[in-house]
């Protein structure tokens, strides 16, 4: 059998490119006369914004040091050793990048194996153990501190979390096995399944404490001195540390059970990283600890070598890598800079785009409207959603008091934005209304104004084509609720120039959202997508199929709501609008359901009542709906749905929409909420079959979003 040095060596062989980091040993005496201390300090030798992480060369870093503190621990010249990290950064475990570069079974197992033969010794040194959460900790981040004998943590932490399950992996160097005993199975599977699965939910440090992860909880600004001295209260006596006893029969199989419930809610049984954990928390009862271990190396191993996993990570970089260098952006040093802002329109939309400029730019804004009723409402908004901040105590009073100066409503355009750098519209989706609002804006608008506009689905460039000046037109498409979803889809019109796009990519980064560069085509990209999805699912209920079977067929995405669950939130009237758009741009694809006009028509709010809790068909909807005899099953309504997505996003890749493939999956996932286990949709179309069999070749080349041939 390899020794843990084999192991590793031949892993970081695989990866050399590893971001190494390095073990550092210090030795001092612990106050209160405790005794001679070594602590590990875990450093890549970066700054906080580059995260200290593990690969198989900074697990043999960790190895050695743990060989030497082992060594003096057991010639007695120390009493205790202890982990902690640099600055702001404890660790944030594995180093996804050498994951992607995997291609055998039996190099992922490694992986595990490497881990958790480190990560135990830490709890067989014949002397006491401590982590020191000083800051980030993820993952084997995390982990490597459960092995410990006691742990502290950081008020100050933003971020602490087992995001696994998120990607499509499992806690796998201990996490599964060693946090349900430590906490008991129903906090574990909060922190592994719930909060990974609620988009990667993070704790703070107080929670950490709370939830018994940590023994001791310590401000920030003092946080090592005081948890030296804590330790050393330990050693000596002075301090217990007491925790719970853990439920190990109906309460563990209840939360479990509550787990899984958890996990088919959000990804209906599509993505196996769950159940897998779920499976080896379920076996951790017994506290075998070993047994939990190798199970965990199983389920990396297989998992790292699935389609789920590679598609997660694919996304995980897409939200992190590409969505931070936008494809086809131009020189960001021909941005100009925006010290006012103009907003036409007040409404709920019009408000909300208000709130995020005032908050994130601090420049003066200025909302319009037809009549003074409209604009002291969505003034009123803008002060009331910053004194709930205030209440949070996410801001101060000073503050407060000053944002809430800074945004004003006047009627009268002219006064409004004569200064103004950038305004953006949000009033009715019709055409013509559009371009009467920015005829009157160009009127009095300085000469060098971006004039955007946050249109759904309508030409931008037609919205631009009765002006003097069409070129400092944009599109700057925000998806609801616009404080939660990252999106914005920036459209160049025809006329664009490249100082107006610059502009408007300088003020997205500003507002911390993830732009994507868009051709100016009916509806986009997520609409244009969303609505040939739904439009199929409504064709099939149209022709036939009952309402219940057409939902349930896509479940097997995991999608974060079913199709006419969005089209609620969406509003079926805009659902409407937009399938009439797109139809009129393309009717041999998108069609307009007579059902779903009827809806609109009838005013009802969606398809579904919710009077026992869950969705239920109105009977008002049912009446209204006309079938045909047409009936699939569940398998033909998805293969339907699935090949008509396949062919849209190749035509509009073929139409040069956006550059790549991965801009589409990017939309998705950040203005829609597709799953990460998906990469969006192109890595899914691809593992099922569908694109080639639809477009005749994958979206994407074998390696991008797949195990590397």
């Amino acid at each position: 059998m390899s020794t843990t040095a084999e192991l590793l060596k031949g892993a970081a062989e695989l990866f050399p490119d590893e971001v190494v980091t390095q073990a550092h040993v210090r030795h001092f005496d612990l106050p209160l006369n405790a005794g001679r201390f070594a602590l590990i300090t875990l450093d890549n030798g970066l700054d906080h914004t580059k995260p200290t992480t593990f690969g198989p060369q900074s697990l043999a870093n960790l190895d050695t040091a743990i060989d030497q503190v082992a060594r003096e621990a057991a010639e007695g010249t120390i009493v205790a050793a202890g982990v902690t990290g640099k600055p702001f950064i404890f660790a944030v475990g594995a180093d996804l990048k050498g994951v992607e570069l995997l291609k055998r079974h039996e190099d992922a197992l490694a992986i595990g194996k490497g881990g958790h033969e480190v990560f135990k010794r830490l709890g067989k040194l014949g002397v006491p153990t401590f982590a020191y959460y000083n800051g980030a900790a993820m993952g084997g981040g995390v982990e490597v501190g459960l092995h410990c004998t006691y742990r502290t943590v950081s008020a100050a932490i933003p971020a602490f979390s087992l995001p696994e399950v998120f990607l499509g992996l499992v806690p796998g160097w201990g996490g599964c096995t060693l946090l349900p005993n430590l906490i008991g199975a129903d906090r574990a599977v909060s922190v592994i399944i719930e909060n990974s699965l609620n988009q990667n939910r993070q704790l703070k440090g107080v929670q950490v404490h709370e939830l018994g992860i940590a023994d001791a909880l310590f401000e920030g600004a003092d946080f090592l001195e005081q948890s030296l001295v804590w330790t050393a209260a330990v050693l000596k006596g002075e301090i217990v540390v007491e925790r719970p006893e853990i439920d190990r029969g109906e309460g563990w199989d209840q939360a479990v059970a509550r787990g899984r419930f958890v996990a088919d809610s959000k990804v209906h049984g599509a993505a196996p990283a769950a159940y897998r954990a779920l499976d080896i928390i379920d076996a951790a009862r017994d506290g075998d600890l070993q047994r939990g271990y190798d199970a965990e190396d199983q389920a990396l191993a297989d998992l790292i070598m699935g389609g789920e996993l590679r598609s997660g990570i694919y996304a995980f970089n897409l939200v992190q890598k590409r969505g931070k260098r936008p494809a086809g952006a131009p020189d960001k040093n021909l941005a100009r800079p925006v010290t006012k802002v103009g907003v036409v329109g007040a409404g709920l939309m019009a408000s909300q785009l208000a709130l995020l400029f005032l908050r994130r730019l601090e420049v003066p804004v200025v909302l319009t409207d037809i009549d003074q009723e409209r604009i002291d409402k969505g003034v009123g908004y803008v002060h009331a959603e910053i004194d709930k901040l205030l209440g949070k105590r996410r801001i101060g009073q000073d503050k407060a008091n000053r944002l809430k100066a800074l945004v004003t409503g006047v009627l009268d355009k002219a006064e409004g934005f004569a200064d103004a750098d950038f305004v953006i519209e949000a009033v009715f989706e019709e055409i013509g209304v559009k371009q009467q609002v920015f005829a009157e804006v160009e009127a009095v608008a300085p000469a060098h104004a971006i004039l955007a506009t946050n249109t759904s689905s309508l030409s931008v460039s037609e919205m631009a084509s009765k002006l003097k000046h069409p070129e400092r037109v944009v599109g700057f498409h925000f998806f609801n609720p616009v404080a939660v979803l990252p999106l914005l889809e920036i459209v160049r019109g025809e006329k664009t120039d490249d100082a107006s796009l610059a502009t408007a990519f300088a003020v997205a980064r500003k507002l911390k959202k993830t732009a994507v560069l868009v051709k100016d085509a009916p509806a986009f990209v997520v609409n244009r997508v969303l609505t040939r999805f739904m439009g199929e699912i409504q064709n099939v209920i149209d022709e036939g199929t009952p309402v219940a079977v057409a939902e349930k067929a896509v479940e097997p995405l995991g999608l974060p709501m079913s199709p006419l669950v969005l089209l609620e939130l969406v509003g079926p009237a805009i659902g409407l609008h937009v399938s009439e758009t797109l139809h009129r741009a393309f009717p041999d694809r998108f069609t307009v359901s007579p059902n779903l006009r009827a809806v609109v028509e009838a005013g009802k709010r969606g398809f579904y009542v919710y009077d026992s809790g869950k969705p239920e068909l109105d009977p008002e909807v049912a009446a209204l709906l006309k079938q045909g005899d047409s009936v699939l099953t569940e398998e033909q309504v998805r293969a339907r749905v699935l090949d008509a997505v396949a062919r849209e996003i190749g035509l509009m890749l073929d139409e040069g929409v956006v550059a790549e493939a991965q801009d589409i999956d990017l939309c998705l996932i950040t203005g829609a909420g597709w799953p990460f286990h998906l990469g969006g949709i192109t890595p899914y179309l691809d593992r099922e079959g569908v694109s080639e069999r639809v477009n005749g070749k994958p979206f994407l080349a074998p390696g991008v979003a797949s195990v590397p041939a």
